[in-house]
């Protein structure tokens, strides 16, 4: 993806940034996706309640996290129809056993950068929303504006499926969303998709000694997941590919292996995590169909051990990869307001986003916000101040477009 524009047009300062306290404030906020997100939820809606906004949370099935969506009304009381969602998460990854130089849960201001926690991704985009309400209250708007603040994005998406769910069921329906993950500020029309699977190996259990007796399920499960790094280097070296995408091929991962007890005993279990990342021009349940075939091509010869070993699969998740056309009426709204060309080619990246989930309801969507993703989930994550600004002048220009005054 390429920037078509610098980062800020002269040096930016700290106190050049209108939304910072908001920032400082959500980064305070320890929401690791293990942990509740009610006290950022709970202050915010208080916040937004004080300027006039209409909240309502949806929690997840312990009580204990929840989305946010709050409504701006239009100039003539319209809060249903048409208008532009403003979508972000509120988890953030843990810290646990990375190096941080600084207290990750205190924005801190350094040089030319800001670092803390969540502040690529993606409170920095949320917070800078939080800072425009009372001016889009003030100037009016020509359609309502709803913020979408949801939980577990970080863990598969989990919390907006439900937000939309009832968005659909509330009646409301925008006519387009951005989505604030970090993408430098430029207009992403596009992602992969990704499906998540666990494979578990059954093998038979025997002493060390009498190896083949045994059926090793750490064994099989390596030759599984050689066979998966092969289709990796194929689809690497052979394609199809698509240029725009920052990963121009379809990707096959394998995040996580368990299995095994002692040395001295052959493994019974073992369980592989893995992952296909997927533009549109793989089929991700034909890569599947591959994998699941060579898989069951292991079954005689540890059937010939004992009936009872095998090889199963479970789907972990989905999410669907998403375009948008970079002349659709929301592509064209963030060129100008990020103040870009759109005559050079919008972004398409390989990480998934909650952009895809209100895209798949018919709501065109846009993923544009500050800061980096080589910048998320690291020890001393970090956004630039100049990111900042720009996100801010984006909002800015996004007033003068949908606001009355």
């Amino acid at each position: 993806m390429t920037e078509n524009r610098s980062d800020t047009i002269r040096p930016v300062l700290a106190s050049d940034l209108a939304a910072l306290p908001l920032i400082e404030k959500w980064v305070a906020f320890a929401s690791v996706s293990r942990d509740s997100n009610l006290p950022l939820i709970e202050w915010t809606r208080e916040l937004l309640v004080a300027q006039g906004a209409v909240c309502r949370l949806t929690y997840d099935d312990t009580g204990k996290k929840a989305n946010l969506w709050a409504t701006l009304a239009a100039h003539d009381g319209e809060t249903q129809v048409g208008g532009l969602v403003l979508s972000g998460h509120t988890d953030v990854v843990p810290v646990d056993g990375q190096p941080w130089d600084t207290d990750p849960f205190v924005a801190q201001v350094i040089g030319d950068k800001l670092y803390g926690r969540g502040v690529a991704d993606m409170k920095g985009f949320g917070a800078t929303v939080l800072m425009m309400v009372p001016e889009l209250v003030r100037r009016q708007l020509r359609h309502p504006v709803h913020l979408a603040f949801s939980y577990d994005e970080e863990v598969g998406c989990i919390g907006v499926r439900r937000l939309i769910a009832d968005m659909i069921d509330q009646g409301f329906r925008p006519a387009g969303c951005i989505v604030g993950e970090p993408t430098g500020m430029q207009v992403v029309i596009a992602h992969k998709g990704k499906h998540a699977y666990r494979t578990s190996v059954r093998g038979f259990e025997a002493h060390s000694s009498r190896t083949p007796q045994g059926a090793n399920a750490v064994e099989f499960a390596c030759e599984f997941v050689a066979k998966l790094k092969s289709m990796q280097r194929r689809l690497a070296a052979e394609g199809p590919f698509d240029p725009q995408f920052d990963v121009p091929f379809t990707t096959i991962h394998t995040g996580v292996i368990s299995g095994g007890t002692a040395l001295n005993i052959i493994p019974r279990d073992c369980h592989v995590t893995w992952e296909i990342r997927h533009h549109h021009l793989n089929s991700p349940l034909a890569l599947f169909h591959e994998a699941k075939t060579f898989a069951e091509s292991l079954l005689p010869e540890m059937q010939a051990v004992s009936p009872d070993t095998g090889v199963t699969h479970k789907q972990l998740s989905v999410l669907p990869g998403f375009a948008t056309e970079a002349s659709s009426e929301i592509a064209q709204l963030c060129y100008r307001c990020g103040e870009l060309d759109p005559g050079v080619g919008a972004g398409k990246v390989s990480y998934g986003t909650e952009a895809a989930l209100f895209h798949q309801v018919g709501v065109p969507t846009i993923v544009c916000g500050p800061g980096h993703i080589a910048q998320g989930h690291q020890p001393n994550e970090w956004i630039s101040l100049a990111q900042l600004a720009w996100c801010e002048r984006f909002m800015h220009r996004l007033a003068d477009e949908i606001c009355v005054d």
